[in-house]
C-alpha cells in the first residue's frame, strides 16, 4: 500500500502534532490492504447495513446508511463489491454523487458481543443495466466498488444498540479509560505514543 493512498498533508500535520506517524504507518503495514480477505467477505456478505460516504464534484460530503438482508453487499472479484440501490426518497444524493465522483468510503460494524468495524475506501461506478442486478430483487440501479484501502478500525468506542451505558472506553469526569488491548500486541507496542493527559 503506498503511502499517498492514505495520507495526505493534512492527516501528516495532525499525525506529527500528536506523534502519532509511526503508528499510523505500522497500521498501513500491517492491516491495510487491497484484496478481500475470507474474513472480509464473511463480515460483508453477514452485514445487514453499512454506512456510505461520498462527495460531489465540489468535495462537499455527504453520508448515507444503506441497508438491505444479509448479502446483499457481495464481493465480486478479489478488490470489488457490489451492492443494489433499492427504492428510497428520490433524492440520489451519494448515487448522485458517485457520477460526478467516483471515490466512496464505506463503513461496516458489527454492534454485537465482539464490536468490529471494517472500512473500504475506493472508486464506485453505478449501473442500470449490470446483470448482476437480477440477482438483486428490488434492486434499481447497482454500485460496484473497487477497493484502494480494506482496513479495520479498533471497535472500542461501539456501543450495543439499547444499552444506556457509554463505551468503558468513552472519556468522562471521574473515569480512566483503560488501554485497548491492540495498543499491546507485540505488532503496535513499541509505535504507540504515549496517552496524552485528559485535559481539565
Amino acid at each position: 500500500m503506498t503511502e499517498n493512498l492514505m495520507f495526505h498533508d493534512g492527516n501528516r500535520r495532525l499525525q506529527d502534532q500528536f506523534d502519532s506517524r509511526r503508528i499510523a504507518d505500522r497500521l498501513v503495514e500491517k492491516l491495510t490492504r487491497v484484496a478481500f480477505s475470507d474474513g472480509d467477505r464473511a463480515f460483508i456478505e453477514g452485514a445487514m447495513f453499512f454506512f456510505l460516504a461520498t462527495s460531489d464534484d465540489r468535495g462537499r460530503p455527504d453520508c448515507s446508511f444503506k441497508g438491505g438482508t444479509a448479502g446483499f453487499v457481495r464481493i465480486v472479484g478479489a478488490d470489488e463489491l457490489a451492492f443494489p440501490d433499492y427504492d428510497g426518497n428520490g433524492m440520489f444524493k451519494s448515487l448522485g454523487n458517485i457520477t460526478v465522483n467516483p471515490s466512496v468510503g464505506m463503513l461496516f460494524i458489527d454492534m454485537g458481543e465482539k464490536p468490529r468495524r471494517l472500512r473500504v475506501n475506493g472508486e464506485a461506478r453505478v449501473s442500470d443495466d449490470d446483470p448482476l442486478m437480477k440477482t438483486f430483487p428490488g434492486a434499481q440501479l447497482l454500485v460496484r466498488v473497487k477497493a484502494r484501502a480494506i482496513f479495520p478500525n479498533c471497535p472500542r468506542y461501539i456501543v450495543t444498540p439499547g444499552t444506556t451505558e457509554p463505551s468503558q472506553y468513552a472519556p468522562r469526569p471521574g473515569h480512566a479509560p483503560p488501554e485497548p488491548a491492540w495498543k499491546g500486541f507485540d505488532d503496535f507496542k513499541d509505535y504507540v505514543p504515549p496517552r496524552r493527559p485528559a485535559s481539565p
